[in-house]
Formats: C-alpha cells, structure tokens, sequence
C-alpha cells in the first residue's frame, strides 16, 4: 500500500452546480478538460496515477458530502494545484471558478492559504490523479482528497500525472502534500459517459 504524507487541514467544502450550455469538455490539445453533467451526476477527468492515462469519474448530486466512511475504507484523490504562470498546459479543471464550478474556487482559495507565496497570485487549474480498480490497497468509491501543492514557482511548470512523479516532487522538497479532511464518494466510468454529458462551467 502506498504512504500518504498528509498534513491535516480542516476545510469546508461546499458544491453548488451552475450549468453552462455551449461549452466544450475538450481542449484545442485534445485533453478533457472540465465537468458534464448526466442526468443527475457530474463526470470529470482525472489522471490514472499510475499510468498518467486519462480516467473519467461519476459523482450523484445527492451522494452525502462528506462523505461518512471509515478510514480504512478510503482512498487518496490526489488533486494537483497549478499556480498562474504555470505552463503545463491543459488541466482536468482549468480556471476559477472555472469550468469545474463546484470545487474549483474551493481548492484554489486552500492553495492560497497555505502556500501563499506560490499561489497568491491565483491558479490555473488543477488535476486529479487516482489509483485505478484492480489496483490493490488504493482504489475505494470513497476519496479522500489529498491536495498537491507547490513549494516554488520553477517547479510548477513540471506536469505531475503519476504518483511516482508526484512521490518525486514531494521528496526533492518541490511539493507538499496536504490532506484537506474530507472524502467524497465517485466511480470510475467510460470516456462515452463524460461525452455524452453536458459541459459544466
């Protein structure tokens, strides 16, 4: 099972949803990027994070937030801050509020606060890494979200899209992570559903 370097942060957390209609969820680079909305779920993009392939999770509306789940029974959602300036290019979610309205203020504001010299100024975006199913010991429907954060601005231009990238940053002192104290439930679905749903945002 991998180590979790976590500093716990008490963060309230709140989504509200906002659908735009007319957006598109995938970038001139042809990268994913942003919700759509089906039916009653939101889908979203994310890393593999062993691979660095590109996933898609579904979370219900009115699944509970956070989510009540035993420690045991969770797993970490690695979700990587980018600072302005960065130039990594296209993100799972790109702007604030964005076009992944529900949490993209929220994390933003968390980068700020705690690392204000790197993120002051704002962000660009984030992603999500995750472990997929069938990986033992690190996929679970319920994630806890472990935020991914810079230490300088230099390192920020290096794309992280793996945990092995992401242990690598960490351990060279280039990040930190932070535990922001919630999970939340989400699956892992085909690309097919996150096309066939309504940009968000």
């Amino acid at each position: 099972m991998r180590q979790i370097r976590r500093t716990h942060f008490a963060f309230a957390f709140a989504f509200g949803l906002a659908a735009v209609l007319g957006a598109s969820p995938v970038a001139a680079s042809g990268i994913p990027t942003g919700e759509t909305q089906l039916g009653t779920s939101l889908i979203e993009p994310a890393y593999n994070d062993i691979t660095g392939n590109i996933i898609y999770l579904l979370t219900p509306e009115k699944s509970p937030f956070p989510t009540h789940t035993s420690n045991s029974a969770v797993a970490p959602l690695w979700l990587v801050e980018y600072p302005t300036g960065s130039t990594v290019g296209t993100l799972n979610c790109m702007g604030v509020p964005g076009n992944c309205p529900d949490h993209d203020g929220a994390v933003a504001g968390a980068a700020a606060g705690i690392m204000p010299s790197v993120y002051g100024a704002g962000t660009i975006g984030h992603d999500h890494l995750v472990a997929p199913p069938g990986h033992q010991g690190d996929f679970n429907i319920a994630w806890e979200v472990v935020e991914v954060l810079f230490t300088n601005k230099a390192a920020a231009n290096t794309h992280l899209t793996t945990l092995a990238a992401v242990n690598t940053a960490i351990a060279s002192g280039n990040a930190i992570s932070v535990d922001l104290g919630f999970a939340f439930h989400c699956s892992v679905v085909p690309a097919s559903a996150y096309n066939a749903g309504t940009p968000v945002g």
